[in-house]
């Protein structure tokens, strides 16, 4: 006989609930009529913040962008289509500005005085787009039209005091002035876009850039140190982060530039440099206004006092909804800490067990690794949870299982055709080698060089088959090899050899065993850094010995990476990464990979200070021979 269902939570839930919200209704009701008066008062003050303050700052982040496109297309001729999306926008906002501030009512004079400039200033924005729009005009005077509608609005902050409390109008007041701080990074990036464009730093720009620069880090230091910890948290991060340190290194380029010397090389980097701290500052602007709107309700403690006088009124009710709530909770809490625990000791030992066990072992599962959770439980839904996680488990488990096999059986395929590859491949270097040796003209021992080039590259294809499949080339060497001789091994497996550039490196050879993976990790690495840099440069392959075994540099000189994909591919390559079938592009960094696991071989991407790539291979001492020795197969 099936075993009977308990009562459903959703009853046990509605029981314990009852009396307590009955309770609070009812002293919700005594203390709204305590607290009429501060209600309506947060209203005024959520009125001031909904109509003014967001509106208008809402305005000055479009205005700020408008800014930014009109300076670049003044100094570059481009971006007509991306300023006019720009401008509607900025409509928008100015639109929206206007309408919610006629909702307003009874400003102070201080206030509606402020509010009118504000307003004087907005009716000037178009003539100042169409001198844009003519060419009239210079980018710095654009940049100081924009700046004057700014500066209206922040005048119109100060006066505005939402609370007349000294802390929280000292904590408003500080972000005031961080809001100006960032409005004066804003002008800060249209400068450097003038400066990018004209190639140098004339003195008018560099006097008004000097003039931003010096007031941005006054008033961003005084408002740091005014706010309280709360606030000042992100700020503080911030102002420590490189990406904080990176502008000032470039303010400072820019402030000591001499106005008839060209740009540093580093200029490439200030708008990303810019970006990045605009991006940071906005959002710890953000998260800081929030947090500035949820202090401005001091009201809420007077309210929470009055509702605590009428707490006492609703004594027995609480009493008795803590009576309920013990005789349901512990019966409650067992069955659930009983349910959570079984579902955690599945997710976290069993099934992550079983899936660890299937990538090396696809035996089938035996009945302990997939035995059904057990849970005590007089409460339906508990027992339909226990038993909907036993569904979960035996499909994952066949999920798992089909996975594993799946996985074995195309590493299988991998290694069948790439030993089959790798044998054909041998015999035809064993010919190419022959024919090589048998003839004498010149053009014709050119193109069978070119053919023996062809095939040792495809070679390394097919061994890094073999290599995804956790499996070791058929290739190996029985006695130590100089590091020179391996070396070139790797860069005649790349395509573009010519360009590769071996400096000689420290007297030292590999053991024999580990000559073909080494070679063969190279090998990607040089081929990545052909491949990713342009034509006519050279790729530097240097070494050196360390106390700890010897580093190998490949070095480029092409584009780079931005930090976050160079964070992440190191982070890829300090691990052995799990092969995806998805990921084909990124084959090579795969190999690597596990080519490096193999052999507890570290290797790091760096930026170099051509603006390419460094790939640093760090080689262990146990990988070493005493004595450089010559190869032998």
């Amino acid at each position: 006989m099936p075993p009977s269902r308990g009562r459903p939570i959703a009853v046990k839930l509605l029981v314990l609930l009852l009396v307590p919200l009955l309770s609070l209704v009812g002293l919700w009701a005594f203390a709204a009529v305590l607290a009429g008066g501060d209600g309506l008062r947060l209203l005024d003050i959520n009125d001031l913040a909904n109509n003014l303050a967001g509106p208008s700052e809402q305005v000055n982040v479009e205005l700020q962008d408008e800014r930014q496109v009109s300076v670049e297309l003044l100094v570059n001729g481009q971006g007509a289509a991306r300023l006019a999306k720009q401008r509607a926008e900025t409509d928008k906002a100015v639109a929206a500005f206007r309408t919610a501030s006629k909702s307003v009512r009874d400003l102070p004079p201080a206030m509606t005085t402020q509010l009118t400039a504000l307003n004087t200033h907005l009716d000037r924005l178009g003539g100042i787009r169409r001198q844009i729009d003519g060419g009239t005009v210079a980018p710095l005077d654009v940049i100081d039209d924009y700046s004057q509608i700014a500066d209206a609005s922040f005048r119109l902050y100060d006066a505005m005091v939402l609370v007349p409390d000294m802390a929280i109008y000292k904590q408003a007041r500080a972000m005031t002035m961080m809001g100006e701080a960032k409005e004066l990074l804003s002008r800060e990036r249209a400068v450097v876009a003038v400066v990018l464009a004209r190639g140098r730093v004339d003195a008018r720009e560099r006097e008004a850039f000097t003039g931003m620069v010096a007031t941005r880090r006054l008033l961003f230091d005084q408002a740091l140190s005014r706010l309280d910890g709360g606030l000042r948290g992100p700020y503080k991060r911030l102002a420590e982060s490189p990406v904080y340190r990176e502008w000032l290194d470039a303010e400072d380029a820019i402030r000591g530039q001499a106005a008839m010397n060209g740009l540093p090389a580093t200029a490439a980097t200030w708008p990303v440099d810019g970006e990045n701290l605009w991006k940071a500052t906005d959002r710890n602007q953000n998260q800081a206004v929030r947090a500035i709107v949820r202090r401005v309700t001091p009201a809420a403690v007077g309210m929470l006092v009055k509702v605590g006088v009428a707490g006492g009124v609703g004594l027995i009710a609480v009493a008795a909804s803590i009576i309920l709530s013990l005789r349901f909770r512990k019966r409650l809490v067992r069955e659930l800490a009983g349910l959570r625990d079984a579902a955690t000791e599945l997710a976290e030992v069993r099934l992550a067990g079983l899936i660890k066990r299937l990538r090396t072992n696809t035996a089938p599962v035996t009945a302990d690794e997939v035995a059904p959770i057990e849970v005590r439980t007089n409460t339906s839904e508990v027992r339909d949870i226990v038993q909907a996680f036993n569904d979960v488990q035996s499909t994952a488990v066949a999920a798992a299982v089909d996975q594993a096999r799946l996985r074995d059986g195309v590493n299988q395929v991998f290694v069948n055709l790439a030993r089959r590859n790798q044998s054909l491949l041998h015999r035809q270097l064993l010919q190419l080698d022959s024919m090589e040796r048998a003839t004498e003209e010149p053009d014709e021992l050119a193109d069978l060089f070119k053919l023996d080039h062809l095939t040792t590259r495809m070679r390394r294809h097919a061994e890094s088959l073999i290599i995804l499949s956790d499996q070791a080339p058929g290739r190996g060497w029985r006695n130590p090899v100089p590091v020179l001789d391996v070396l070139r091994a790797a860069v005649a497996e790349v395509e573009e050899y010519e360009r590769v550039e071996v400096l000689q490196p420290p007297p030292v050879a590999l053991l024999g065993a580990v000559v073909t993976d080494v070679a063969h990790l190279m090998a990607e690495l040089i081929e990545n850094a052909t491949l990713f840099s342009p034509p006519k440069t050279k790729v530097d392959l240097r070494s050196a010995t360390t106390p700890h075994g010897l580093m190998i540099e490949v070095e480029d000189r092409g584009l780079g990476l931005p930090r976050a994909e160079l964070d992440e591919l190191n982070e890829r390559l300090a691990r052995m990464p799990e092969f995806d079938l998805a990921q084909s592009d990124r084959l090579g960094l795969f190999v690597v990979g596990r080519l490096a696991a193999r052999h507890d071989i570290k290797v790091t991407l760096t930026p170099s200070p051509y603006g390419g790539l460094t790939a640093m291979v760090a080689l262990p001492s146990s990988l070493l021979a005493d004595q450089p020795a010559m190869s032998a197969r």
